[in-house]
C-alpha cells in the first residue's frame, strides 16, 4: 500500500484548485467584454479561447517572422486582426529588440537577468531595431475605435510598465488588464509585482486574480495578474477616442 503523504496531497489539491479559481476568471472576464487588445502575441496561443467567447482582438507582435506566422494562425478568426507594432512607452523612439532563441518566446527590449536562472535554455540570438509607438498611438494610426476593446493582455516581457505609462491617458477606458509580472527582476530594470500593483491602483485598478505559473526557491515567482477596473464606465466618444474601424 502507497504511503499517504499529506504534503503532496495538499499540493495536488492547491493546484486543482487554482486551475479551477483560473477559470472561473477567465469566464469572468472573457464574458463580460467584447473586444480586447493582446500586446505581445506571439503567434496567437490563445487565439481559440478567444474566438469561444466570440471576442474581437487586435494581437500586436513586432518580430517579422513571428508575425507572419501569427497572420496564418489568424486566417480562419475573421474578427482577430494581427498587427506588426513594437508597443513601448514612448513614440518614435528607436529601440534594441533582443530575440530570444525560443521562437520569439521571451524577446525583449530590457537585457535578461535572473530569468537565465528560472529558464536556463533561454537566451538572445539575435537583435532588430525598431521604432516603437505608444498604445494611444497604434490606436490613432490604425483607426480603432477604443470603445470595442474592454481589455487589455501585456506579455512583452518586462517592458509592461512602460507600456502603460505611455498608455496613462486612456487606461481608464479599460474594465480589465492582465499583466504578466514578476516578484524578481528577470529583465533588468524591470517592473515587479509590488510596484506594478501601486501602479494599478493609483490608476483606480485593483487585483481581481494572480496566477502562479513559475516559480523558483531563492529567485522569486512569475504571474499573470489581472486587474479590474473599481470605477469602470463605456467609453464615450471624443475627439481624442481613435474613432474609425
Amino acid at each position: 500500500m502507497r504511503r499517504f503523504v499529506f504534503s503532496v496531497w495538499l499540493a495536488k489539491w492547491r493546484s486543482k484548485f487554482e486551475e479551477a479559481r483560473l477559470e472561473r476568471c477567465r469566464r469572468a472576464v472573457l464574458g463580460q467584454i467584447t473586444g480586447l487588445i493582446h500586446v505581445g502575441a506571439n503567434t496567437g496561443q490563445e487565439r481559440t479561447l478567444y474566438a469561444v467567447h466570440g471576442l474581437r482582438v487586435a494581437w500586436l507582435e513586432p518580430i517579422p517572422d513571428v508575425f507572419e506566422t501569427l497572420v496564418k494562425n489568424l486566417a480562419d478568426y475573421p474578427k482577430q486582426k494581427a498587427y506588426r507594432y513594437l508597443v513601448a512607452g514612448e513614440d518614435d523612439r528607436e529601440f534594441t529588440l533582443n530575440i530570444s532563441n525560443y521562437g520569439g518566446v521571451s524577446s525583449s527590449i530590457l537585457p535578461l537577468a535572473h530569468h537565465r536562472e528560472m529558464w536556463p535554455e533561454v537566451d538572445y540570438s539575435g537583435e532588430i531595431k525598431m521604432v516603437a509607438t505608444t498604445l494611444p498611438a497604434f490606436l490613432s494610426k490604425e483607426r480603432l475605435r477604443l470603445a470595442d476593446y474592454q481589455a487589455l493582455v501585456l506579455d512583452t516581457q518586462g517592458s509592461e510598465m512602460l507600456i502603460l505609462k505611455g498608455a496613462a491617458e486612456i487606461l481608464g477606458e479599460f474594465r480589465f488588464i492582465q499583466v504578466e509580472v514578476p516578484d524578481f527582476e528577470a529583465y533588468g530594470g524591470c517592473c515587479v509585482l509590488p510596484e506594478m500593483n501601486e501602479f494599478m491602483k493609483s490608476h483606480g485598478f485593483r487585483e481581481m486574480h494572480r496566477n502562479k505559473f513559475r516559480s523558483m526557491p531563492g529567485i522569486g515567482s512569475y504571474y499573470d495578474v489581472t486587474y479590474k477596473r473599481t470605477l469602470w464606465r463605456p467609453v464615450a466618444i471624443r475627439g481624442t477616442n481613435h474613432a474609425g474601424k
